[in-house]
This record gives structure tokens, sequence and C-alpha cells, in this order.
């Protein structure tokens, strides 16, 4: 070895440790990695390992179904075959299978589209989730599916439940309808919900309003699959402890609604565009309602183009408006009850007052105009005859205040807090509103207006209802409602809603006397402006109102020489019957022309259905509880002669038994009993 040269075993030794400290730390680091994934993280990867054999099944729950007051069923669900992807074991999903499925089902770009971004969004957040990207197979379809399953990588087609609104257009906007749930809303919800890409929710009405309580809890199962997301079934037995969640239905509502009503409404009703409420007055319950145009909820129900929706947006007639509650009128003749009861709260006139009509009135240079010149008016006559002088003298010596604060007390003005349907608040102007609002602010011509209804007074039908509801009843002002209960899928009631006052307006019993007794006479009296609806057999009380919807000129034209959209609005209030009230009708025929022939007649139509109804299911029930009165039941036959005992040694009642004991003898008998013993 030469001077100043390292060993051989010196270096070999550097070597081997630097080696050494090398593997350590490899060994160091695998160990770190181990714990990391198998400590850590172990469960995760635990979860995708099985994944990758075993699928997660969704057994969709039964969302609750939608029913009449009387159990009759209007909303349930159809079996539907529906195609659903699951990304994972979707194969060239883009490039070959989602083509494949566009030629045979027949989509445009824009569902491939939509399609498309589904698939690629669920493949992100859910890969192993199936998601829908076609409804409701036909036979040809579902045929053509079947023929080519193997070219169709993780592609299904189970039977699942659709929505089948049985009524079709008849209550769509108050039952709803649903379609499919967004990203964006996908993305608000809050932690733990379980909804999925492609889900249906309820978009109005009842499907919106009570979601959560008709949408139930979805279940699954598991199963064992291979690369292509087929099942293995003779491996399913292998899958210990994965026991099936099984799926909770939904809810059940129940509405305040009578569909035997409800159809005489749609019947009797004329208009092409209109409304008809009818209201339970004691309770606030609403038994039948009318939207028209309306639209089919069954066609609503999927997956709607922005082009379907704009078509029907594009429609003058606007069929996605609920009228008695999303679209405000003005009232007419039918808001002179607010007028009078103001007028009477406020002393202005007296019970004996009268006006004398010359055709019109005049304040200032301008002259308001009448429809005829009804001579000396008092409050019963100017409501039967519907004398627009009388009211313009009232609004003249009142001013607009106090009337707009009787129409807010009985309810106008603000929404009606109905809740299962969207409501606007409606306009009840006072003077304060008019100097806010109108050019030059108020003046005393605008009260004028809105003594009779017009101006800027507008309302609901559905407030309008609340309004003859509440001088029916005494002055109570209730909250109206559509839904009566929430029952379980096993027809229990989780929830009762009962009737709930929102104010008592103190209206004087004599100033309510006088108002139901003018309109009683509208109806039942000649000269009344709904004479003609009168019925035999039922006293009603009601008032007409024709609201002028265009200014057409010192010179009135005749109905048929205007347009649809000049004839004016044909409302009619009733109230049934008019002695002790029980409902409130308010039907509105938009462009009907007048309230006496357009209007009227509908609702003394509904009247009279309701109160032919109320006889047939009180006789019914009295049948009923009669059937389930004991029935005598025959005597025993004699038994044969040979087996008859002899006179001499057949025992007959002891002289104290009573009558009782022994009819109670062929009871025991038959039933079992044993009969009182003798004393």
């Amino acid at each position: 070895m030469t001077l100043g040269q390292t060993s051989t075993g010196r270096e070999l030794k550097q070597r081997a440790l630097v080696l050494g400290l090398v593997m350590l730390g490899g060994l160091l680091l695998l160990t770190v990695r181990l714990y990391r994934l198998q400590i850590i993280r172990g469960d995760e990867y635990s979860a995708k390992s099985v994944a990758n054999f075993v699928k997660e099944i969704r057994i969709r729950a039964d969302r609750g179904i939608i029913k009449d007051r009387r159990g009759e069923i209007l909303v349930d669900s159809r079996p539907s075959f529906d195609v659903f992807v699951t990304p994972a074991f979707c194969e060239r999903c883009s490039e070959e299978v989602l083509p494949r499925l566009a030629g045979w089902l027949g989509w445009d770009d824009a569902a491939r589209a939509h399609v498309e971004a589904l698939v690629h969004a669920a493949r992100r957040s859910a890969p192993f989730q199936a998601v829908p990207v076609h409804l409701d197979l036909t036979r040809d379809e579902l045929d053509t599916l079947a023929a080519h399953k193997t070219e169709l990588p993780g592609v299904d087609w189970p039977a699942v439940p659709h929505r089948h609104y049985r009524a079709g257009p008849v209550l769509s906007h108050v039952v709803g309808y649903m379609n499919e749930i967004s990203q964006d809303e996908m993305d608000r919800l809050p932690a733990g919900t379980s909804y999925a890409l492609g889900d249906f929710v309820g978009r109005r009405g009842v499907e919106r309003y009570f979601e959560r309580e008709l949408r139930g809890a979805d279940g699954s199962r598991q199963e064992v699959v291979n690369a292509r997301g087929e099942t293995i079934q003779e491996l399913n037995d292998l899958l210990v402890g994965r026991t099936p969640v099984l799926p909770r239905p939904g809810d059940s509502v129940v509405l305040s609604l009578d569909m035997r009503l409800q159809e005489e409404a749609e019947r009797a009703f004329p208009g092409v565009a209109g409304a008809v409420v009818v209201m339970d007055v004691r309770t606030g319950f609403i038994l039948a309602v009318v939207s028209r145009p309306g639209f089919d909820p069954n066609l609503l129900t999927g997956r709607v183009t922005a082009a379907q929706m704009a078509e029907m947006a594009k429609d003058p007639l606007q069929p996605m408006i609920f009228r008695p509650t999303q679209q405000h009128y003005s009232p007419g003749s039918t808001f002179k009850v607010v007028t009078v009861l103001a007028a009477l709260e406020s002393h202005i006139l007296l019970p004996t007052g009268t006006v004398t009509c010359t055709g019109g009135y005049s304040l200032g240079s301008r002259r308001w105009r009448c429809m005829g010149e009804h001579g000396p008016m008092d409050a019963r006559q100017a409501l039967q005859r519907s004398c627009d002088t009388f009211f313009y003298r009232l609004g003249d010596l009142l001013g607009l205040d106090p009337i707009a604060d009787m129409g807010r007390s009985l309810g106008l003005g603000v929404p009606t807090g109905v809740g299962v349907v969207a409501e606007v608040p409606g306009i009840m102007p006072d003077s304060a509103y008019h100097d806010r609002d109108t050019p030059g602010g108020y003046t005393k011509g605008l009260a004028l207006n809105s003594a009779i209804g017009q101006g800027d007074v507008n309302v609901t039908p559905l407030q309008l209802a609340v309004v003859y509801a509440a001088v029916a009843n005494g002055g109570q002002v209730f909250r109206p409602q559509l839904v009566r209960r929430i029952e379980s899928p096993d027809g229990k009631t989780r929830q009762e809603f009962q009737p709930q006052v929102v104010r008592d307006v103190p209206i004087d019993a004599e100033y309510r006397r006088i108002v139901l007794d003018a309109l009683t006479a509208v109806v039942n009296e000649p000269g009344g402006t709904a004479y003609r609806s009168r019925l035999a057999d039922i006293k009603f009380a009601g008032k007409t109102g024709t609201a002028q919807v265009a200014a057409l000129g010192k010179v009135r034209l005749k109905e048929q020489a205007m347009t649809f959209w000049q004839r004016d609005h044909a409302w009619f209030a009733a109230i049934a019957p008019a002695e002790e009230p029980e409902i409130a009708v308010v039907v509105l025929n938009e462009h009907g022309g007048h309230g006496a022939s357009e209007a009227a007649p509908t609702a003394a139509a509904i009247i009279h259905k309701f109160f032919e109804l109320k006889r047939g299911d009180a006789n019914a029930s009295i049948a009923a509880s009669t059937s389930l009165l004991p029935v005598p039941l025959p005597p025993s036959p004699p038994p044969p002669a040979e087996a008859r005992p002899s006179r001499a040694t057949s025992p007959g009642p002891a002289p104290e038994e009573t009558h009782a004991a022994v009819q109670a003898r062929p009871l025991a008998r038959m039933g079992g009993v044993t009969p009182p013993d003798s004393p």
C-alpha cells in the first residue's frame, strides 16, 4: 500500500454505510407511505377497491301521493323505463356509447350536449353513481337497447317510478310539476342532502311546497359486477353483511279541495281565461279553485327544453300564471261592499240615507257616468241595482283613506298567506300612495274611481273571496288554506292543519245585516243585477261586477264591436246560503263582458252543486250509520221431530224469567253468548 492512499477496506466500509443509509431512508419512506395508505386513508382506499367490483344500486322511494279531501287520488306514480349511465363503467363513453344512444333514441344536438355534460359532471363528482340520461322509453326503444346491450357498457334501463297527474291541466297550478335538479341547485344544497344529479324536484304548488314530505328516502343494495358494470349473479351471495337498505315512501298530502265540486266549477266556467274560488267561510279552507288556461304537468314533468318554455311564455293568455293569486284586477262593483261598510262605520252614511241618481255625478268640471238614472237610492237599493252615482257620492264625502282602511282590514293590499302557491299583494291605494306614485298627487276624483272598484284598486280573486267570507261570517278574516293534512304511507295523520284567523274586524251587526240583505236582493228580487241567476231551492246572496279594462271614449262600443282584449272583466262574488252562510264563491271571467251574464250563472251552478253534494253526503252518512245498527236475528228453527222433547219434559221459562232473558237464548246459541241466569 502506498503512503497517502485509502485502504480498500475503509472505502468499502464508507460505501456500505452510504448504502445502508439509503436503504434505511427508503424503508422509512416506505413505512410512512404504507402507514398513510393503510392507516390514515385505509377506509377510503378500501371503499374504492370494493367499488371496483361492488356496484351500489339505488332503490328509489315512491313519492307520496296527493289526494282530495275525500281521498280521491289526484297525483301518484307510474312505472317507467329510464336509461341510466354509470360513468365509471362506461368505456369510451363520449366516443362510442353516447353517440350510439343518441342515434337509437333520437336525441338532437341540444339533448346530446346536455347528456354529455351530465355524464362529465358525474364522472368527476360520483363516478360509480348512475345518472339518468333518457326518460320514458317506448316499447320499440326498449327492444332496440336490449338487442344492443353488449355495445353499451355501463348503461342500464331499470323500471323507476314517474309522476302521474291524473287530472291533467285541472289543478295543474295547485299540484305543480317536477323536473330535473340543476348543478347550481346541487351546489347550494346543505351537506347530507340525498339528491343526486338527474334527480327530479317539485317546481310549483304542492310538489314544491311539500317537497321534503313527499320525497321519502331512497334505499340501496349492492351487487358484484365485472369491469363493464355487468352483474355477476353467482358472486352476489358472497356479499356477507351487506343487507339492502329498504326505501321509505314519501308522505301523502290531502288537499282541502273536493274534486266533485272542482269538476263542476271547471264545467260551469265559460271563460277562456279567468279564475274561480270556492271557500268555506267558517274555516278558510278552499273547496275548489280554477285557473284558466292551465298547463299539463305530465308534459312539463321531465326534461323541458328552453325552447318549450319559451313557447309557453309567448302565449298571450299566460297559462303558467295562477290567476287566483298571481294576477290582480280591478274588482269593479264587487268592491262596493267595502265602500258601503266604510261609509256606515264612518257614520258618513246613515242606514236610511239616500242619494239621488240623475245618470252621473259631477265633481269640478268632470262628470262620472252611471249606467242609468236610478232616482233616489239608499244603500240597499244602490247595491241591488249597482248604482254608481250613490258610490261616487260616498267617495266624495269619505275621501279615499277610510275606504282604504276598511279594504286593508278585510285583507286587501297584502298577500293572503295561502302559502302553497305564489301570490301578489294587489293594490289598496290611499292618499299617501297617490301622493307618492301619481303625477300631481292625490285628488278627490281618485276617491270616486276607487269607490266603485276602478282606478288603482286591484285585487286577486282569492283576496276578494276572503273579503266576502269575512262579511259572511261576521268579520273573521281567515288565512285561506289548500291543504287539510299530511298522512303517512299507511294512512295515519302526521299533521292536521287547523283554521287560522288572521284578524277579527269589528263589523257592526246592523251594518252587516244591511249589506247581506242588499246582496240577497241582488239575486232574489226583481231589479237585482243577478236576478236571472237565482235558484229555486237555495237563497244565496251576491254582487255582480263589470270592470273596465280599456278607455273607450265617450261613446261606449257594443261588445260585438270590441276585440277580446278590450272587453270588460266579468265578476261575481257570492255567499250561500244567505241566511246562514257556509261558502263564498268568486268568479272572474277575463274579458268576458258583463258579470250578470258571464260570471253569475257559474257561481249559481257551483252553489247548486255544493248543496246537492252536501245532501247526498248526509244521506250516505245516515245510510252508513244505519247499516251499523244490530239486525235482529230470525228465530231458530224447531228441532227435528225425533229430537224434539216431549211437552211434559220441555222446560219453559221460569215464572220470574224476564222477556229479555228469553230473547237472549237464540243469540246465545248463534253467537256463543251465555244467556243470563234465571233469578
